[in-house]
């Protein structure tokens, strides 16, 4: 067993967790952030998507303790360059947050964002997201049903 697969586990364990990154991927590229909530929609506005959503789900595993720690992990291992970057400093900060206005203004929008309106549009439906994932079993979102954002 190669060292890398010992951290991130097998071809079959990655495999059962596919379902997840999908819904995840999916979730953080729906159209209603772009047209409603106007992030770019660019390649930089959808890794910021897929980053935020990202680290709901996983705040939403490690709420769970132990129990899906090693899951959430397999989640993310095969594509763990830029974005792990990205999600480490989101967790923390979407951890703390209770509004996430100011992590929608910094984060999502640099600083930059078209409009106040846009931020709390993000902001809100990010918050609904988090409040859903709350509302399911973990085994529900290992399987890869995740919200609808």
């Amino acid at each position: 067993m190669t060292f890398l697969t010992r951290i991130f586990g097998g071809r079959r364990e990655r495999e059962r967790l596919r379902p997840l990154y999908d819904a995840v991927v999916a979730a953080g590229r729906a159209p209603v952030w772009y047209r409603d909530g106007e992030v770019p929609d660019s390649v930089e506005g959808r890794f910021e998507m897929i980053a935020a959503t990202l680290s709901l789900v996983l705040l939403r595993l490690e709420a769970d303790g132990e129990a899906t720690r090693r899951d959430s992990v397999f989640v993310v291992g095969k594509h763990i360059g830029k974005i792990m970057g990205a999600v480490g400093g989101r967790l923390g900060v979407f951890r703390g947050a209770g509004s996430l206005d100011e992590p929608v203004r910094h984060n999502i929008f640099r600083n930059a964002p078209p409009s106040e309106a846009a931020v709390a549009k993000v902001a809100k439906r990010l918050e609904a997201f988090r409040a859903a994932l709350a509302a399911l079993p973990s085994e529900t979102l290992l399987n890869g049903n995740v919200p609808t954002p």
